[in-house]
């Protein structure tokens, strides 16, 4: 559909958001170690933490020469901490079987720990210009609405997104890959989740959903995820005791984060296994070396 495309790339052409990693001088590394970061965290959240990572590592050399716990520590309270551990667990890979680089094939970037679907096409298109349907929650709100004339997106399908969203694209690869990061733009700003801004979007006059007279969802409403006293919620606050301390720190330590010694129990047990804490023969725990 050029015309879809056309007005999509025109809207971002003014109201694309000045974010480094978008930036043309923006290396393939600075655009995975973005891509990673966003997965389920705020822009605004993951600017300072994407300036300072790419500060003290501007590239998978300098993570690879770290330890995995100064990547734990680095992360501080983005969220999802395993992500650390998987880019910097890339970053090894990256040295050992790339030389340093980042690859620019779909298949090399699946190969990396922590990279998926979503982000070795993101890589792809965003670092390296090439054609491949890149697609987000953002995105399939927009072709829900604008193409299926539908309010919400419903239960997702890797292979009828992307089909739905490579029908979509440009033939020229750059033009396929900029529209790409025009489209996620306009379901972040625009066409949002629960105030879409339709006097505002490009498609407006051709979006099947207004033209339909924007219809309710009339599926399951999505779940929404609570935080407070949740596992996870006690998780970060072991690990926001061990990131602050310069040294192991005895169990006691640990203690006295979350009173409740089960539920504390159980999200230390969590780190354990995931690899984000290592418990120490003296009974005292750490990040990982």
């Amino acid at each position: 559909m050029p015309e879809f495309a056309a007005l999509v790339l025109a809207w971002y052409e003014d109201a694309a958001r000045d974010l480094p990693w978008r930036r043309p001088d923006a290396a393939p590394w600075a655009v995975l170690v973005s891509e990673i970061m966003l997965q389920q965290t705020p822009v605004s959240r993951v600017l300072p933490a994407y300036a300072a990572w790419l500060e003290r590592w501007p590239d998978p050399a300098a993570l690879a020469g770290a330890t995995a716990g100064d990547a734990v520590r680095m992360w501080g309270k983005l969220g999802y901490p395993r992500r650390a551990l998987r880019l910097h667990a890339a970053a090894r890979e990256l040295v050992e079987r790339f030389g340093g680089t980042v690859p620019d094939d779909v298949d090399a970037l699946l190969s990396l720990p922590g990279v998926g679907e979503y982000t070795a096409r993101a890589v792809a298109a965003f670092a390296f210009a090439q054609r491949h349907p890149v697609v987000d929650t953002n995105v399939r709100r927009v072709v829900a609405r604008a193409v299926l004339g539908r309010a919400e997106a419903g239960p997702p399908s890797t292979r009828r997104d992307l089909a739905a969203v490579e029908s979509l694209l440009p033939d020229d690869p750059a033009r396929a890959a900029r529209f790409g990061v025009a489209v996620m733009e306009l379901g972040a700003l625009v066409c949002t989740a629960r105030a879409p801004r339709c006097a505002d979007c490009p498609l407006a006059r051709r979006c099947a959903w207004v033209l339909a007279g924007r219809p309710a969802h009339d599926g399951p409403a999505a779940r929404t995820q609570r935080f407070s006293g949740t596992d996870r919620q006690v998780r970060g606050l072991l690990l926001d005791v061990l990131r602050a301390a310069p040294d192991p720190v005895p169990a006691a330590e640990l203690d006295l984060a979350w009173a409740e010694p089960v539920q504390r129990q159980r999200a230390l047990a969590g780190l354990l296994a995931d690899g984000l804490v290592v418990a120490l023969p003296d009974g005292r725990y750490a990040l990982p070396s």
